[in-house]
């Protein structure tokens, strides 16, 4: 665990210099992109998928004033992470998953212009990218706004899943569109979708304010699960595990059960289920020291390795990353493959650089990869505590 700001300080004072004129530590990490926050354009939704030939793929998008907020940046590697190229940018999409099928690299997220799901595919790494006009290349014929990030694509089940959230009536009502593993993906005829889930402001005695960024995970017997970040004016964080009905074509939420207190779980996560352990990972925000009066939301200065036997139940396993500043660093959105006995990972990070750092802890100024060796081996290490 670091806490390199308080490190750097306490070093400072005692060798009598000034904190201007120390060069800022650099950030953990591959840096993949980076953004000085002078520019207004901030660094977001990181997305990472692995070829079949070993390529890494990520993407990302940028908002914030400066941004067009409706494209999508892909790069790549070729080394295992080590270096990075360009593979240039992707108009009209935004908030996107990148994910392979069948051998073919696919973009599901939005066009933010529209508000409507859209999905591309590329044959050849990500160089080029098929065009979204019609219902036949891509375009869902699905009025309203959509909201989503770059959250899990799930095989299961014969099928291919993922969730959305859809605005309607002040409220983020989740979605879950799927189509068969063998179907074309850009035929949006081939995908269904299920009725709106609303949520309630009375939900957690009142403190519930929405739910987003749904993870589809697989549930072994039944259909899938969405396990739904939780944003709520206080208490322990929670997520919400939503079920699919046996047609496919409807949620359900009882929250006097299906509110489950997960350590971070009030910021965007990517959990996935590992068959080795038989256990669900997640890297999440978790919150090790909860004064009561923060807004945990945006507190992402720590990132914590977690795992869960049922989705209900979670542990911290491992702290991977902390800063003792929550105001302008945050390890966030991170999206991770497991590599063999290795996780790794793309990162939305607020950080310093010598521009003067992040705006804040949200409007991050880099997208950075990682590798977290061996993680499997904190099942032989005695838990972090529990948040508090």
């Amino acid at each position: 665990m670091t806490r390199w700001i308080l490190v750097f300080l306490l070093s400072a004072l005692a060798v009598g210099v000034s904190v201007a004129q120390v060069a800022p530590e650099s950030p953990p990490g591959r840096i993949i992109a980076h953004s000085a926050a002078s520019t207004q354009i901030f660094l977001g939704s990181p997305s990472l998928a692995v070829l079949p030939d070993g390529t890494y793929i990520v993407s990302h998008d940028t908002f914030g004033p400066g941004s067009k907020e409706d494209q999508v940046s892909l790069f790549a590697s070729r080394d295992k992470g080590v270096t990075w190229k360009s593979l240039g940018q992707v108009s009209g999409q935004y908030w996107s998953s990148i994910f392979v099928a069948r051998g073919a690299l696919y973009l599901f997220g939005t066009d933010r212009s529209m508000g409507t799901p859209v999905i591309r595919r590329s044959d050849n790494g990500g160089a080029t990218w098929t065009t979204p006009l019609d219902t036949s290349t891509g375009r869902f014929p699905m009025p309203g706004r959509y909201v989503t990030a770059p959250v899990p694509v799930l095989v299961d089940h014969g099928r291919i899943w993922r969730s959305f959230e859809i605005a309607e009536g002040g409220d983020l009502r989740e979605v879950v569109m799927s189509a068969p593993v063998d179907a074309d993906l850009l035929d949006t005829t081939a995908w269904s979708s299920t009725t709106h889930l609303r949520s309630d402001r009375r939900w957690l005695n009142g403190d519930f304010l929405s739910w987003e960024e749904g993870n589809m995970v697989s549930t072994g017997q039944a259909l899938p699960s969405v396990v739904m970040r939780v944003n709520s004016r206080q208490g322990q964080e929670k997520a919400a595990l939503v079920s699919l009905n046996a047609g496919a074509d409807a949620l359900s939420f009882d929250p006097a059960r299906d509110f489950v207190d997960m350590p971070g779980g009030g910021k965007k996560f990517t959990i996935r289920f590992d068959a080795r352990t038989k256990l669900y990972w997640s890297l999440t925000n978790a919150v090790l020291q909860n004064n009561g009066h923060e807004n945990l939301e945006r507190v992402r200065n720590t990132l914590a390795l977690i795992s869960s036997p049922d989705l209900r139940h979670w542990t911290i396993r491992r702290v991977l990353m902390e800063h003792s500043d929550r105001q302008k660093h945050g390890f966030q959105y991170v999206d991770w493959q497991i590599e063999g006995n290795d996780i790794i990972a793309v990162i939305r990070m607020a950080f310093d650089d010598a521009q003067g750092g992040a705006q804040s802890q949200h409007n991050s100024n880099y997208i950075s990869f990682m590798r977290f060796p061996d993680f499997r081996q904190t099942l032989m290490q005695r838990p972090a505590p529990a948040p508090g």
